[in-house]
């Protein structure tokens, strides 16, 4: 496997139609929005879709999702214990190599970087992972519709039908949200973070809402319309991330856009700075 040659910046543009991209469980599970009133879509969720997407093209994950776990362990502590090498480095209290057969095991530790603290091996490890990931905001601020919905059947055994249940279902009618992030390369070198795995990580970015529907986001309702993925000319990155992510300007051309066409979209440029821009699916 190559080693990571130069820093990374990355944009993606996501379309929401008629779904609720994140919801807040602490406000009725109604789609995030800030004071502002713009949507948001918080980073660990976008970083959990980037993990299914890896999962589905057969790699391997240190945290899976209940629903989509591979190797019966029942948490996180369990599936350290069973790599031999982790254990084998956790005997011999070499905190190094612990990271290192973590990080050369599962591709989104040394992606996102992972805190293994167990108290049963009484280990306290942290990686700092080279893939950062910013909370995605919507270009305008959002407009949450809210539907009631009842049950139609009981959920138990019973002599009479039981009333039927209310509750309430939320989502954004449309609305363009902006994703960004980048790939440090001082810590993509410690944690074995390759060239291979960048390209991994922009193609889960492209396919983002693949098996990922839901009552909450039907098929079709999440699209990823656009990814800018900026490669620097050198290591360190020749300039801040930042800067690059101003390059991208999106202006609405109608009062309430609907479509991603209703969107205007200007990226600018900087002197040797390659842009590649991809279609999403």
């Amino acid at each position: 496997m190559s080693e990571f040659t130069n820093k990374i910046d990355f944009e993606a543009l996501v379309m929401v139609q008629n779904a609720n991209p994140n919801g807040d469980p602490l406000n009725g599970n109604r789609p995030r929005e800030t004071y502002e009133g713009y949507g948001e879509i918080s980073d660990v969720c976008i970083k959990r879709k980037i993990r299914n997407r890896l999962q589905d093209m057969g790699e391997n994950l240190f945290v899976q999702s209940e629903d989509r776990c591979i190797d019966e362990c029942r948490s996180l502590a369990d599936r350290a214990q069973k790599n031999e090498r982790m254990q084998k480095a956790l005997k011999a209290k070499d905190k190094v190599e612990y990271a290192k057969a973590a990080c050369e095991t599962w591709i989104d530790v040394r992606s996102f970087g992972q805190v293994f603290a167990f108290r049963d091996d009484s280990v306290s490890v942290g990686v700092r992972g080279p893939v950062s990931v910013h909370s995605a905001f919507s270009v305008l601020p959002v407009s949450v519709e809210s539907m009631q919905i009842t049950k139609s059947v009981n959920s138990e055994t019973k002599e009479k039908k039981s009333s039927d249940t209310m509750g309430m279902k939320h989502s954004i009618h449309s609305a363009l949200y902006v994703i960004k992030g980048s790939i440090n390369h001082q810590l993509a070198q410690k944690t074995g973070f390759s060239d291979e795995d960048a390209e991994k990580i922009k193609e889960a970015l492209r396919t983002l809402f693949v098996n990922d529907c839901s009552s909450a986001r039907p098929d079709g309702s999440m699209e990823v319309c656009r990814v800018y993925w900026w490669k620097h000319n050198c290591p360190m990155g020749q300039y801040s991330s930042a800067k690059v992510h101003r390059l991208v300007n999106i202006e609405a051309k109608t009062e309430d856009p609907k479509e991603f066409s209703d969107y205007e979209i200007r990226v600018d440029s900087l002197p040797d700075l390659e842009l590649e821009e991809i279609e999403g699916i």
